[in-house]
């Protein structure tokens, strides 16, 4: 699967704005890690890009999110390796255990996305240039700062190698170079 047929089955199933956005900032910082521990940046772009493909249809059944999206990429040309990731990202819902590199990336790529919008939107100009890796390190500390996020999930780049900040300073950077497209 290329990145266009990936797009192409984002904007079929993800209808709704924001959502379309977190997979986009999800492939960049998983494109940034892909690069800097050395996996395929490809691949690990579509895998952060369909993550959430079955998100607006499970949103009430978390039990099912992940499992649909597997179900809807089993006919495809990806590898299974990368079906079981999208899945691992919702591994304590579903009872399964992350276990390769891939698993832990994704789940704390997509988590650090969410934190990364929120600190933008604190600044007077809601700009992700504004933003300083700092300044995401210190609103982690912050409870009740975009208190959906996990910190927990967002910690797992120490299981792949990253420290923590600079997993933010990647994360930071990767979503400023598509901040045109998450409009931001």
């Amino acid at each position: 699967m290329d990145r266009q047929e990936a797009l192409d089955l984002l904007r079929k199933y993800v209808t709704t704005d924001n959502l379309r956005k977190h997979c986009l900032a999800t492939e960049a910082v998983m494109r940034a890690l892909a690069q800097r521990l050395g996996e395929p940046v490809e691949l690990w772009g579509i895998v952060g890009l369909l993550h959430d493909l079955d998100y607006e249809q499970t949103s009430e059944r978390p039990e099912e999110h992940g499992m649909r999206t597997a179900a809807m990429l089993a006919d495809t040309e990806l590898p299974a390796a990368a079906i079981t990731t999208i899945k691992a990202h919702n591994a304590e819902v579903l009872g399964v255990e992350r276990s390769s590199v891939a698993d832990f990336a994704l789940t704390c790529a997509e988590s650090i996305t969410g934190l990364v919008v929120a600190t933008a939107l604190v600044y007077p100009d809601k700009r992700l240039a504004s933003v300083k890796s700092k300044s995401i390190l210190k609103r982690m500390k912050q409870k009740d700062f975009a208190r959906r996020v996990s910190r927990d999930h967002i910690r797992l780049c120490e299981k792949i190698g990253v420290p923590l900040a600079d997993f933010a300073d990647l994360s930071l950077r990767a979503m400023q170079g598509i901040s045109q497209e998450l409009g931001l």
